[in-house]
């Protein structure tokens, strides 16, 4: 199927560490605070907040999607452009779900052992966002 270039729009993903993505997109769901949405080209403009989660991007109509985990962040959409800046960003593909158990078991156990309110509430962030991860990962919520 020949794509039109007017049914796409430039799409970027930054992380604090780098530019992940940069390039013609048709379709981008994104994870916002208020629900998942998607951009196409000519979409409404909008500056959302966005929940840890998985984004997808199809560059041509009827592709698999590329899926990147974000740790939260900012989306800023245009009729043109949409940009993700995003806390942390990881291809999909690259998280390994037993990394992510191990890494939920030890925040978990911090937690128990945690005093200090500080460092219970950044051991609740952690322990959140690598439930996130397990999620993306496995498809399902994890407990």
């Amino acid at each position: 199927m020949e794509q039109n270039t007017s049914d796409q729009f430039n799409f970027e993903l930054v992380s604090p560490e780098a530019k992940l993505v940069s390039e013609q997109a048709w379709q981008v769901t994104i994870p916002g605070e208020e629900g998942t949405f998607g951009v196409r080209a000519n979409h409404s403009s909008l500056v959302a907040s966005i929940r840890p989660g998985v984004v997808e991007i199809i560059s041509t109509q009827g592709d698999a999607p590329t899926k990147i985990f974000i740790a939260g962040g900012f989306a800023d959409v245009t009729a043109t452009n949409c940009t993700i800046l995003a806390e942390q960003a990881t291809k999909l593909d690259d998280l390994n779900q037993a990394d992510i158990e191990a890494e939920i078991s030890t925040a978990q156990s911090k937690l128990d052992s945690a005093q200090d309110d500080v460092e219970k509430i950044r051991l609740n962030r952690e322990l959140t966002l690598a439930k996130a991860k397990l999620t993306a990962v496995t498809g399902s919520l994890a407990a």
